[in-house]
């Protein structure tokens, strides 16, 4: 017997109840999988609170992890017993072990390690599909980026940085302040005592960034689209401070032609292609110093809720998982 994380019913982090279960041998195509590190993610949150409501209850919330292969179920030839892999966008995750697809683990790369690959794997493979998929930022690219000190955006400020390009980001505190600078950010600003709106427009001579990445939602919203230049690009890949409300598409048109997309992670690692050439372009980054991933807490899984916790009272910064 092996030990999971279980929602029974939705509601606050009370509801992650710590319990036994069978793991059982992996089936065709999968794989077992001893786990050694759990991302923490807000989504786990919106997943627990029913904001993203599952298909059925109970069920076991976390999509990224890593660990060692145990056993090997029919038909998988291209993985080993032994073998490190990680994973993203895979529902239960915590958990001391698991069943999985073969086909959407990776293998981890000598010099990164499984905490590194379980923190970095569903917010670095994110920050890879905002910065070189759904825009190919570069030198000439200035962006704001929301929550400059969290997972996703310490990720993604430092390898926009590496990138070339301009990057300002917006913190809650001072000492937030001091983590986005030293992660990529040229300029931050803390949105607790500035107008977010005003020093962009200070910091681009009045003409606008070209795109804004924006994971907070009801908090930051319509005023990110007043930092766009026309025809700039809003990405909403989040809502930590709850959902955007709804609004008439015209609102685009009037403040300047925008764009906007409100993408998933899934959508961009679909296929087993897409998933190993979206990591590896993470891998390759990480490996080359491009980027460094924080992980700057770390609590045990059976205290899943005391991590959830601290995680939606935002009393964590860059990257934080569970250890089973």
């Amino acid at each position: 017997m092996t030990h999971v994380i279980r929602v029974h019913e939705y509601g606050g982090p009370e509801v992650l109840k710590w319990e036994q279960s069978d793991v059982g041998e992996p089936g065709p195509g999968e794989i077992r999988i001893k786990q050694t590190a759990i991302g923490l993610n807000f989504i786990d949150a919106y997943m627990r609170s029913g904001l993203y409501p599952q298909d059925e209850l109970p069920f076991i919330p976390g999509t990224e992890g890593a660990g060692v292969i145990t056993a090997l179920g029919e038909g998988v030839r291209s993985l080993k017993v032994g073998r490190r892999v990680a994973y993203a966008g895979n529902m239960g995750a915590y958990a001391e072990e698991r069943l999985i697809a073969a086909d959407r683990v990776v293998r981890i790369p000598d010099g990164v390690s499984d905490e590194t690959a379980a923190a970095a794997m569903l917010k670095g493979m994110t920050a890879q599909y905002l910065l070189r998929q759904i825009l190919r930022v570069g030198p000439k690219t200035t962006l704001l980026f929301h929550a400059a000190a969290g997972g996703v955006g310490m990720i993604a400020c430092q390898w926009a940085s590496s990138l070339g390009a301009t990057v300002i980001g917006t913190v809650g505190s001072a000492g937030k302040a001091l983590i986005a600078r030293s992660h990529g950010c040229a300029h931050v600003i803390n949105y607790l005592e500035e107008d977010f709106v005003a020093k962009v427009q200070e910091y681009t001579n009045g003409e606008g960034i070209d795109v804004v990445y924006d994971s907070v939602g009801k908090d930051t919203f319509p005023r990110s689209l007043d930092c766009l230049k026309r025809r700039g690009l809003w990405v909403s890949f989040g809502q930590s401070s709850g959902p955007c409300p709804e609004f008439r598409i015209n609102l685009l048109a009037q403040k300047g032609s925008l764009f906007a997309t409100r993408p998933m992670l899934w959508d961009f690692i679909a296929t087993r292609k897409a998933l190993v050439s979206t990591a590896n372009d993470l891998f390759g980054v990480l490996k080359k110093g491009a980027v460094k991933v924080s992980v700057n807490q770390t609590f045990a899984l059976k205290d899943a809720a005391k991590a959830h916790r601290a995680m939606e009272g935002r009393r964590t910064t860059g990257s934080s998982v569970l250890i089973p």
